[in-house]
């Protein structure tokens, strides 16, 4: 899918920078080019000589390279690529770029260049949290550029959390959704997905029977028609999908935090199946069996998700599509639900026992608008995906 496709590949001074000779093999190995420019602080996790190898190509790493300079080659090399991959982007890296620094040659081709820009986050979890890297993010953003990752997990520095650099494999997937002539091209979605885990205690919580597989389908599907998606997932029993930016969740709260950080988005479609409730004060120790009495549990209601973005005013995705999970009158429920949360459609389906589709691998939708309601046939969870994006893509065009 790259092939004849060139690809600027500027690596940051992260311990991520490690990935970056398997991303570089896994970029030719798709037919791409890649010329690849080194931080300074780079040079400390990986081998500039590492780097040439693998590319076949000789590694740029000074600004004034008098021979190149003579000939503008800053301005060449920020020009002559289809793409120009960002990986790692450090903290520091989104900075320069957010505000316009030029004080390297990864920072002034960066800004010298017209040629769409990706980038793959990796910092420590405090520092992508940070207002500051939020802002630069928001920033870079609304100025086009396009992200994948971070995801989450375990850190070199011990932590665990969103900041790390999304695998190779990801990164590759990601821009080619980005070279797909797809209608989705340059569209941001959030699609959420999978159920939510309310703790009691530490070792027990509240769940329900999603296993995020509808949700994964339709984040798939709009990677396919070129989409950016950003995909917030609870604990869900099915691989996240290639292509995606992932953020991990485990609870209702955390599920509403990241769909706020991850706004603004010209749609949403919120397909996980969300804990109506919470134990209102989770005990931090296990509770004990005690015999002769049972455990009184006060719950409290979780956030409104897709009520909170139907409803935000300013900023609002220009569509919002929420879900609804019922097990008799569909249809009239979930008519209802739409116009109580403020959505612009919602899909129905009957997750009663019998139809085997929570958690099963097909699907029946009704598809609930201004329109009315549009009966979909069983299908594929797949399929439906498919069919989703489609009209997310039409509505959007």
């Amino acid at each position: 899918m790259l092939a004849d496709k060139r690809i600027l590949l500027i690596v940051g001074g992260g311990i991520a920078a490690y990935k970056t000779p398997d991303l570089i093999r896994k970029l030719r190995a798709a037919g791409a080019a890649v010329t690849p420019v080194m931080t300074r602080a780079a040079g400390e996790f990986v081998a500039p000589l590492a780097l040439a190898a693998v590319a076949g190509e000789k590694v740029h790493d000074q600004l004034f390279d008098l021979t190149s300079e003579a000939e503008m080659g800053h301005i060449q090399l920020s020009r002559s690529a289809d793409l120009v991959l960002v990986a790692p982007a450090t903290a520091d890296l989104m900075a320069k770029m957010a505000q316009g620094h030029a004080d390297d040659l990864a920072s002034t081709l960066l800004l010298a260049t017209d040629t769409p820009v990706m980038i793959a986050p990796a910092m420590n979890v405090r520092m992508w949290w940070h207002p500051a890297t939020q802002r630069n993010l928001a920033t870079l953003r609304a100025d086009g550029v396009s992200v994948v990752g971070p995801d989450e997990g375990d850190m070199a520095c011990g932590e665990y959390g969103a900041g790390r650099m999304s695998e190779p494999a990801a990164v590759v997937a990601a821009i080619e959704a980005h070279f797909a002539d797809g209608p989705l091209r340059g569209r941001h979605v959030v699609v959420t997905s999978g159920p939510t885990h309310e703790p009691i205690d530490p070792v027990r919580y509240i769940a329900n029977r999603s296993s995020g597989a509808q949700g994964t389908a339709i984040a798939r599907a709009l990677v396919a028609l070129g989409a950016e998606v950003t995909f917030v997932s609870g604990p869900a029993s099915v691989a996240p999908p290639a292509g995606v930016r992932l953020v991990q969740v485990e609870t209702a709260a955390q599920m509403m935090q990241a769909v706020q950080a991850a706004l603004p988005a010209d749609a949403a479609i919120f397909a996980a199946a969300v804990a109506d409730w919470r134990v209102a004060s989770a005990s931090g120790s296990k509770i004990k069996k005690k015999a002769g009495a049972l455990p009184v549990l006060e719950f409290a209601e979780n956030p409104d998700i897709l009520a909170t973005v139907s409803q935000m005013g300013a900023g609002r995705p220009a569509l919002v599509v929420g879900f609804a999970a019922e097990t008799d009158d569909v249809v009239a429920h979930a008519t209802a639900k739409r116009q109580r949360k403020g959505c612009d459609w919602i899909l129905a389906n009957d997750v009663s026992p019998a139809t085997g589709i929570m958690g099963g691998t097909d699907n029946a939708v009704v598809l609930i608008s201004d329109a009315g309601a549009e009966e979909w046939p069983r299908m594929a969870k797949d399929a439906v995906a498919e069919r989703l994006a489609q009209r997310v893509a039409d509505a959007l065009v």
